[in-house]
Order: structure tokens, then C-alpha cells, then sequence
């Protein structure tokens, strides 16, 4: 589920917390659902545990987990934070549009600059978020 690129400058419990967030973000780890543990995560990894919890804990200040003392770590229901992120990005984006169009960029420039910022094997279903809920292929 979670793939590790020791190439990456980027330390790995952020690397960790990235991933972890774009599956809750997709669908592919739904709300209510048990996070692995940190000692089944760190192993399946051949990381130190440490790192896991730090990407959890991470990821819980940020508000796409829960913890359940005794329990452990379950997806939370991000809706609230999807919008908040998303009203954001389309300020940053229009900020930027803006920007383009004062450089002399056309639309059709910033539009394949868009389709080549699009993940590889992503998929498409033509709603308004653009994103497709479904099976994780990495």
C-alpha cells in the first residue's frame, strides 16, 4: 500500500503522511476504517516504528485520523477539510491564473500545464473534483 522512495530529499515519515493522505483523500481508505498498527506498518516497511508514529501523529494534528486508546488509529471523515483545501487551492490557483495572464499566458497553455501536473495511470471520472474513488494501484 505504502511504497517508500529512498531517493526522495523529503524524510520518510513525511513521505509517509503523503501517501497515507492521498488514499484517505481518494476513497481507497475509507472513513471509519482501522489504520494498520504502527509495528505492522513498520515492518512491512523495514522502518523504525518511531517513524510510523510520527507520521500518524502527523496525520492525526491534521485531522485525517483518530486514535481510539486501546484500539488504535482509524480514518476520520475528512469532508471538512477536503473543502477547506480545496477553497484554498482555487485561490492559489486563480492567484496564479492572474499571474499567467499578466505574463501573456493563454489558456490553453495553462491548460496542458495543468493536464502535465496530472499523476500517471490517474484516472478520471469527469466530476467537478476530479478525482475517482477506487482501488489504489501502488
Amino acid at each position: 500500500m505504502i511504497v517508500l522512495d529512498y531517493k526522495d530529499r523529503r524524510p520518510l515519515y513525511e513521505q509517509i503522511t503523503q501517501r497515507f493522505q492521498m488514499l484517505i483523500v481518494k476513497g481507497v481508505l475509507p472513513k471509519d476504517m482501522q489504520m494498520p498498527s504502527v509495528r505492522s506498518q513498520a515492518m512491512e516497511l523495514s522502518i523504525n516504528p518511531n517513524t510510523i508514529q510520527r507520521a500518524y501523529s502527523e496525520l492525526e494534528r491534521q485531522g485525517y485520523i483518530y486514535t481510539i486508546k486501546g484500539r488504535g488509529s482509524f480514518v476520520a471523515d475528512i469532508g471538512g477539510i477536503l473543502d477547506v483545501r480545496r477553497e484554498e487551492w482555487r485561490t492559489q490557483l486563480k492567484k496564479l491564473a492572474e499571474e499567467g495572464y499578466s505574463l501573456g499566458i493563454g489558456q490553453d497553455e495553462m491548460a496542458e500545464i495543468i493536464r502535465e501536473a496530472e499523476p500517471a495511470g490517474s484516472e478520471r471520472d469527469g466530476k467537478e473534483n476530479g478525482m475517482k474513488k477506487g482501488r489504489d494501484e501502488g
